[in-house]
């Protein structure tokens, strides 16, 4: 399967977190996944500036739809390991918003190739009363076999809130990992924002010739 394919399962999955507190707080994690990523795709598939390739509209989508419900504190720490206690608070702070800026635009990116795909959910493995769970399930597409996709979900006060997602036995966090490590060993913390921030930066720019 090749990265624009992963891509694109990333950005189907993390789509299905689009909903609003009090669905979170009162459904069952793979039922509210079922019930939101089934009308994201049906969204996506209708729009007729998602079809084009607008990304200015795609990334305003996910930023209302998808952003207020991922732990983005929870997904940073987690992709900066051990060098996350020993950034600022400041630090923490801008490493959270250029890291969710960068799975912005990569969702982005993604959701304008969604047309005939379909998602099935697989039994959850759960106990009532868990506060942590996993939501398995495969992107189903006319040509090619199944993705498998998983997301991790955490019961919070708000409700549920996602924070990882796993595409064809590779978990995005622990992607990251590697290149955050990587990048603050030669440059420390302050180098891994610069690098974030220009990258998004590039984002940005090509999302403008894109309108």
């Amino acid at each position: 399967m090749n990265m624009f394919t992963k891509l694109m399962a990333v950005a189907i999955s993390a789509s299905a977190f689009a909903f609003t507190a009090t669905a979170s707080a009162e459904e069952a994690p793979d039922m509210l996944v079922k019930r939101i990523s089934e009308d994201v795709l049906n969204i996506a598939k209708a729009d007729k500036d998602i079809q084009a390739g607008n990304v200015n509209r795609i990334v305003s989508l996910v930023q209302e739809k998808i952003v207020p419900y991922v732990d983005s504190d929870r997904m940073t720490s987690l992709a900066a390991g051990r060098y996350w206690r020993q950034a600022t608070p400041e630090q923490q702070q801008q490493l959270t918003t250029q890291f969710r800026t960068l799975l912005i635009y990569t969702y982005a990116g993604a959701l304008s190739q969604v047309r005939d795909q379909k998602i099935e959910y697989k039994p959850l493995r759960a106990d009532p009363s868990d506060t942590d769970v996993e939501v398995r399930s495969q992107l189903v597409q006319s040509h090619g076999d199944p993705v498998q996709l998983s997301y991790r979900m955490e019961k919070l006060d708000a409700g549920w809130k996602m924070y990882d997602i796993n595409v064809m036995g590779a978990w995005l966090v622990e992607a990251y990992k590697g290149t955050f490590s990587s990048e603050i060993t030669k440059n420390g913390i302050d180098g891994l924002i610069k690098t974030l921030t220009d990258k998004n930066k590039q984002l940005a720019a090509r999302s403008t010739t894109k309108k």
